[in-house]
């Protein structure tokens, strides 16, 4: 029986277990696809740092792949039929007759949606492999040929997400500023799109540097470093003096800590809206956020396969505005996937590419 190699999280921030496992039997409407790139973003972080009961588990859930074997016709979610050679995203599959999926709509909610990076082997769901097995279901996305495969696996998570925050936040008016609390890969996408939509200002509150260079590059008007802003009270000054003292009218949380949520719910203007992607955790929202300060707050659960679509044709219809190159730092081979955690762990790098290929 064919084998794929895989990296396999064993323990919490344990050096990763080259493993191989037997490539299952493709049923009605599976495919199997050939991993081509596979960026790791700050949730395969997460899981490396406290594994807790998920291991083992194959990391990875941003994979740019290439269909290889398909044991039935598919289509992509334009319609047009799948070819062996198809240089794809997958989105996740849900059931499809839950409440979910078949009255609200909202198949980013199903209970039964199948997610990937996380599977205990020998299920190939993870990008973190040579291969990744593609369950029946969910919406696949072509790949432009405008995008390169690190690029288009970045899309896979971080940028999609973006997209859908975006989608819940509605329009960017031409006299609306922004801050994104953030800047890792969420956050340098999400100041790159609140440009494309209009901005009249965009503010970016992160670090280390290196990061905050890129955020310039992707349209940042003005950047805080919070190592020399460790103070939220300073932070806050620093807001209200960029947004003439009524505070930002948008603010996209893409950080990763529940004190950003109440930092950023505190400077932003009454009646602002406020978009949290990135936080999680016990943040104890004052009622007052909701009905005196007038604010509209959404959250982002997952995402959908139009998310996928549009951050593919971001990437491909704006290279010439956005250096998208730069949010992809290093690349390294399957064997060296812990080298690769570690350094994003470490904030030396922004996303690091695994190329199981080698190429």
């Amino acid at each position: 029986m064919a084998e794929s190699l895989v990296a396999v999280i064993t323990g919490s921030k344990q050096p990763l277990e080259m493993q191989r496992v037997p490539i299952p039997e493709l049923g009605p409407g599976a495919m199997l696809a050939r991993v081509d790139a596979a960026t790791l973003c700050g949730t395969d972080v997460h899981r490396w740092q406290d594994a807790k009961e998920l291991v083992p588990f194959i990391p990875g859930h941003e994979t740019a792949m290439s269909i290889v074997d398909m044991e039935s016709p598919r289509w992509d979610n334009l319609g047009q039929p799948l070819n062996l050679g198809d240089r794809i995203l997958s989105a996740y599959p849900s059931c499809g007759h839950c409440y979910y999926c078949s009255v609200a709509l909202q198949t980013n909610l199903c209970p039964e949606r199948i997610s990937y990076g996380h599977q205990h082997p020998p299920q190939l769901l993870g990008g973190c492999a040579e291969y990744h097995y593609i369950p029946p279901g969910g919406d696949i996305v072509r790949i432009p040929e405008e995008v390169s495969s690190p690029q288009a696996a970045s899309a896979a998570c971080a940028l999609r997400t973006v997209m859908h925050g975006f989608e819940r936040l509605g329009p960017v008016l031409p006299h609306e500023s922004v801050v994104v609390q953030g800047s890792g890969p969420l956050g340098l996408y999400a100041t790159a799109v609140a440009r494309d939509r209009g901005a009249s200002r965009v503010f970016v509150i992160g670090a280390p540097d290196h990061r905050l260079q890129v955020a310039r590059a992707f349209g940042a008007d003005e950047v805080l470093n919070i190592e020399e802003y460790p103070d939220a009270a300073a932070r806050k000054e620093w807001v209200l003096e960029h947004t003439s003292g009524r505070g930002p009218d948008v603010v996209i949380q893409v950080a990763t800590s529940s004190t950003a949520i109440l930092e950023g719910l505190d400077f932003i203007r009454p009646g602002g809206r406020y978009v949290n992607i990135g936080g999680s955790g016990g943040a104890m929202v004052p009622a007052g956020y909701l009905g005196f300060k007038y604010l509209t707050v959404m959250g982002i659960a997952n995402t959908l396969g139009r998310h996928f679509h549009q951050a593919l044709q971001f990437l491909a219809t704006k290279q010439k505005m956005f250096p998208f190159e730069r949010i992809l730092s290093a690349t390294y081979p399957l064997e060296q996937t812990t080298e690769a955690i570690q350094a994003m762990a470490d904030l030396s790098i922004v996303k690091p590419v695994i190329l199981p290929s080698g190429e």
